[in-house]
């Protein structure tokens, strides 16, 4: 037998030998011997959909759509995380749950990070003043401030999402009540270990030592450094 491939289609050849023998004691034969060529032509790519498996990408006609799109949110949670706040309003000496997520789609498996989260008193995050939460790819720096418990959640309780609190505060010699944060999230694939560009990393007080959610934590020696 013999297998081709064509830029459409997949080729499987073989032949069919005939040898006749003559039954029992005739010694006649009607037939001759016969090589028969045989082809068997599958189509190389096709639309298909299965309910059984959980294919990377959608079917087909919703492919062209999905690719690329992503849909990401940052979402003030309540306190045990089980649902949105409905509030946005804060005292000083309580903790912002904000939660960071990731729609994918059809996509392969993702991972998210929060890249950079600033503060602001305006909705233009290069607007002064303004406070740095999370820097250095994914630094959250706030945590390092005196008489503050803000951290990364982990474990994480999904790869395409991620938490982390952070202490109410604001802005001296400000009266206003309302700041804003904005945050530049990203993705990379799940099954890419995490790296200095692409972390989630926390200070612990207690050893004072940076540690990530996920990954060694040499990853988090930037956040140190500052470099």
């Amino acid at each position: 037998s013999f297998f081709q491939v064509t830029p459409d289609s997949l080729i499987y050849k073989t032949s069919l030998s005939y040898k006749p023998s003559p039954p029992g004691n005739v010694v006649i034969v009607r037939t001759n011997p016969a090589v028969v060529p045989i082809e068997c032509h599958y189509p190389r790519k096709s639309n298909v959909s299965g309910n059984a498996v959980r294919p990377t990408w959608a079917p087909f006609r919703s492919t062209v759509s999905a690719e690329e799109r992503l849909t990401f949110s940052l979402r003030l949670m309540t306190d045990d995380w089980s649902t949105e706040r409905l509030s946005n309003g804060f005292q000083l000496g309580e903790s912002l749950h904000l939660q960071a997520d990731v729609a994918s789609g059809g996509h392969v498996p993702l991972r998210l990070f929060v890249d950079d989260c600033v503060a602001t008193l305006s909705p233009h995050r290069n607007s002064s003043p303004r406070y740095a939460l999370i820097e250095l790819s994914g630094c959250l720096v706030d945590g390092r401030s005196e008489d503050t418990t803000s951290a990364f959640i982990s474990p994480r309780l999904r790869q395409d999402m991620l938490q982390f609190t952070v202490d109410a505060f604001k802005f001296a010699g400000d009266d206003r009540n309302l700041i804003y944060i904005t945050c530049h999230l990203k993705v990379s694939p799940a099954d890419q270990a995490p790296d200095p560009l692409n972390k989630a990393c926390s200070f612990n007080k207690a050893s004072s030592l940076w540690a990530p959610v996920e990954g060694t934590g040499d990853i988090c020696s930037c956040c140190e450094t500052g470099n």
